[in-house]
């Protein structure tokens, strides 16, 4: 099987640089425009399934990435983005300590009150991916967002800590990988 992961178009939260948890923002002008650049760019991809996170940003974007109606799409809540509690809406650059420190080594620092942990991220989005494995496509589409696809990519490269944190995942940026008896391999990026 082939997994065609990637992140939702660009958001006005994303211009602004405010951190978009679980906030349902939708897709700017130019969220929709990388969208239809992705399409054009992995061509005639015949897609089995295409899955998405529940919020809007990405169920927009799978549905111009992987040409199909949204009523298409599979939900699935385990790829949803982080929740960032209290921090939801605010700037990247105005965190405080213990979430800059979080979120640049989620690894090392706890998180900050109210903020989803890592183990959480890991543990759900390993699970999707566990249970993605047993189906029977050839390629699939995942369309979800930048914290989440961290553990997801960790999942994908068999990573003993289960994440891949840098570099950050940009809008519409693409990874495919090939899984196969629970083996993983980086196909390409685009």
């Amino acid at each position: 099987m082939k997994i065609w992961l990637t992140r939702h178009g660009q958001t006005n939260l994303n211009k602004k640089r405010l951190m978009q948890g679980l906030t349902d923002e939708p897709l700017n002008d130019t969220g929709r425009q990388q969208a239809r650049e992705v399409h054009e760019k992995i061509g005639d991809v015949h897609f089995d399934a295409v899955y998405a996170s529940p919020l809007s940003r990405a169920q927009e974007t799978a549905s111009i990435v992987g040409n199909v109606p949204v009523d298409r799409i599979i939900i699935d809540e385990r790829i949803i983005e982080v929740d960032f509690g209290p921090y939801e809406a605010q700037n990247y650059y105005l965190l405080g300590p213990g979430m800059k420190l979080y979120w640049m080594a989620p690894e090392l620092f706890p998180a900050p009150k109210g903020v989803e942990t890592l183990q959480h991220q890991i543990d759900r989005s390993h699970a999707f991916l566990k249970e993605l494995e047993t189906k029977s496509y050839e390629n699939v589409l995942i369309v979800c967002h930048g914290g989440i696809i961290r553990s997801m990519k960790g999942y994908l490269e068999d990573r003993k800590n289960g994440i891949v944190w840098r570099p950050r995942p940009q809008n519409c940026e693409v990874v495919v990988y090939e899984t196969e008896n629970g083996k993983h391999q980086l196909l390409k990026k685009i």
